[in-house]
């Protein structure tokens, strides 16, 4: 992705332990041309030394608001004023309920409120602290503020457990947060994206997911399936082709990012829920190409499970339905669903399309000799309110382009 040169980035650092990598987080910022200027609550100095940040950002840290030698010209509303866009790396559950209750009791809290910039939260904390209906509740309310949430990931964790709460690595963090402003039409920076192209999407905000999802049973093993991308990547450079602004959310795939294209790399279905609602406010039109995990495992394990019964029994539950979850918003952009079924492809696609409110459900077969996952070619029944066109077999590159066409004229189209 192109650099974004002279967006300039106000990092908030919170007390957690991923707090280091958020000494990293600023060195790659820099190397895309930002301007960075860190802020941290007491609790983080705990953990990494205000002297690191100032010498990898090049200005003096602010860590307290009271500091006379700051205040003396409002240091803290300079500051405010002087961001484009505010980072909270880590964000803790401390930090996000507070933000959530609007309290201005440090130096981060208080620019959140003293600045117009858009807010951007990295999480970080205990997968238990994550999953609590406080921090779910808190998240929610914040998500209404218009806030991205980037993240977290899943993984192993400093205290042993395993789930989500893993702050993202500073290297996701930086692709979210300019493909973020470049899919949003920001007005600073220079990357090619946020000009939008000719054709009859010219402008329009889109947001794809492609690819499969992993959901990890153990450090060594997950539960996935044969989605290869190969159809959402294809429908997001055609979109791309006829002038959106693509952003695509991308399960792990071995594909390249198609050209005008910002992609958001996620692996498990929670990953991919957060990406999608962090930004599906900000998109006209939501594409859900990706094969998302219905399950997870109920209590992924910390080690390897080895071999010693003649049987392994594995608790799922469900996961968040993302398409369902962006159709039911109050406001939703145009909505197009994907199905891939192995027996009553038409019925039990028109069942989707109505029972989630969807705009549009492009349905194909899977399972079979021909087309479906893993294969160079497709064939699709596209099914909205009251019509339907049926794409015979071909390849997903040219199946991509006809779907884009019929997208397109259905989105202008609509009231």
């Amino acid at each position: 992705m192109a650099p974004l040169p002279d967006v300039q980035v106000l990092l908030g650092v919170s007390g957690g332990i991923a707090a280091y990598k958020a000494a990293d987080l600023v060195r790659r910022l820099r190397e895309r041309g930002c301007a960075v200027r860190v802020v941290m609550t007491a609790a983080a100095t705990a953990f990494v030394s205000p002297l690191t940040f100032q010498a990898l950002s090049g200005h003096p840290v602010g860590t307290g608001l009271l500091d006379p030698a700051a205040e003396a010209g409002m240091g803290h509303i300079e500051l405010a004023r002087w961001a484009d866009l505010v980072l909270m790396a880590p964000a803790t559950a401390d930090l996000i309920a507070r933000l959530a209750a609007g309290l201005a009791d440090d130096l981060p809290t208080t620019l959140v409120l003293a600045t117009s910039a858009p807010l951007y939260l990295a999480p970080a904390m205990n997968q238990q602290m994550w999953r609590h209906p406080a921090t779910q509740e808190n998240l929610a309310r914040l998500r209404g503020r218009g806030v991205r949430i980037l993240g977290p990931a899943q993984g192993s964790q400093a205290c042993g457990d395993l789930g989500p709460g893993r702050m993202l690595e500073p290297t996701q963090i930086v692709e979210a947060l300019l493909a973020d402003r470049s899919a949003a039409g920001a007005e600073t920076g220079t990357d090619p994206r946020s000009a939008p192209g000719p054709g009859p999407l010219a402008g329009v905000r889109a947001l794809v997911t492609a690819g499969p999802t992993r959901e990890p049973l153990d450090p060594v093993r997950y539960l996935g399936n044969r989605s290869s991308g190969r159809m959402g990547y294809a429908v997001a450079a055609a979109l791309a082709g006829l002038g959106a602004v693509v952003t695509l959310v991308s399960g792990p795939t071995a594909l390249p990012t198609p050209a005008g294209v910002a992609r958001i790399d996620v692996e498990t279905a929670a990953e991919m829920h957060a990406a999608v609602l962090g930004r599906v406010g900000a998109a006209d039109l939501f594409v859900a190409a990706a094969a998302v995990a219905d399950y997870r495992p109920a209590a992924p394990v910390a080690q390897k499970i080895k071999k010693a019964d003649t049987q392994l029994i594995v608790h799922l539950v469900r996961n968040p339905d993302i398409l369902a979850a962006v159709a039911a918003l109050p406001d939703p952009p145009f909505t197009v669903g994907f199905a891939a079924e192995t027996e009553r492809v038409e019925e039990q696609a028109r069942t989707k399309l109505l029972a989630k409110g969807l705009c549009m459900i492009a349905a194909n077969q899977v399972g079979a000799e021909q087309g479906g996952f893993e294969r160079d070619e497709n064939a699709l029944i596209v099914l909205w309110a009251d019509g339907r066109r049926d794409f015979p077999m071909m390849p997903k590159t040219r199946l991509a382009g006809e779907l884009a066409q019929l997208i397109a004229e259905r989105y202008v189209a609509s009231p």
